[in-house]
């Protein structure tokens, strides 16, 4: 790893408040039997893996490795080795760092305080619906149908409204319509599904409402609407 690069790594992880870091060690005794790698290192192991795109355990080694006597700046004292990692991969308990992350989130996106609060006075789970064109170049992409000449793929995404984050992802070709994905995918009854107008569809729309899902959309221009109102004194009321 160069200088330059590791100085770049180094700043990132100072971003991190290693205050939330020890409280999670400390609420799930994740140091025991560490096998020479502390939970900070792994987590810094872990983070280098992502951002340089690794894809296993020497080439993590490895890179920290090149890095020896500059380690400090990263809060570590020595690279972790391969045999070493797949042990603490297999032991070390997932749920530490996912309480890191959360909290980490709740610090630097405080945005999704307030969503917490509205979804906490609505009282059901909060679900976003939506799909993005992804466009590639159709002579090296020839498979990725979309245009005559523009080749793209399309992703199909549900978030979280409460953790801001995707449940559901599904990647297809440009061509397929949103509604044709949403009918394969399956919400927890109470829930509400939050989506635009190309999900309107009113077979998809009444199974969701007859399994105990809500829905807020809007209608399309040119949708034809009749309203009915039922008389005041119904037979049903006497």
């Amino acid at each position: 790893m160069s200088k330059s690069k590791l100085r770049l790594f180094s700043q990132m992880l100072s971003l991190i408040d290693r205050s939330v870091v020890r409280k999670a060690i400390q609420q799930h005794d994740s140091d025991k039997y560490s096998k020479g790698i502390n939970t900070w290192t792994h987590f810094v192991s872990m983070i280098f893996m992502q951002i340089t795109e690794l894809t296993s355990l020497r080439d993590i080694s490895n890179g920290l490795m090149s890095a020896t006597g500059n380690l400090n700046h990263l809060g570590i004292t020595k690279p972790p080795r391969k045999s070493s990692m797949s042990y603490i991969n297999k032991h070390r308990t997932f749920e530490v760092f996912q309480d890191i992350y959360f909290k980490l989130l709740d610090r630097m996106e405080p945005s999704l305080q307030r969503q917490r609060m509205y979804a906490r006075n609505l009282k059901r789970k909060i679900f976003i619906m939506d799909a993005s064109i992804i466009p590639l170049c159709h002579s090296l992409f020839d498979w990725a149908k979309f245009r005559t000449r523009k080749g793209a793929v399309k992703l199909h995404a549900v978030l979280d409204y409460d953790t801001g984050l995707p449940s559901y992802a599904f990647l297809s070709d440009g061509k397929k319509h949103e509604i044709n994905v949403a009918r394969n995918t399956d919400f927890p009854a109470e829930s509400v599904i939050v989506v635009d107008r190309a999900y309107v569809d009113f077979n998809w729309l009444n199974k969701s409402d007859s399994t105990g899902v809500f829905f807020v959309t809007r209608l399309k221009a040119n949708a034809d609407i009749k309203v009915v109102t039922f008389p005041k004194n119904r037979p049903d009321q006497n």
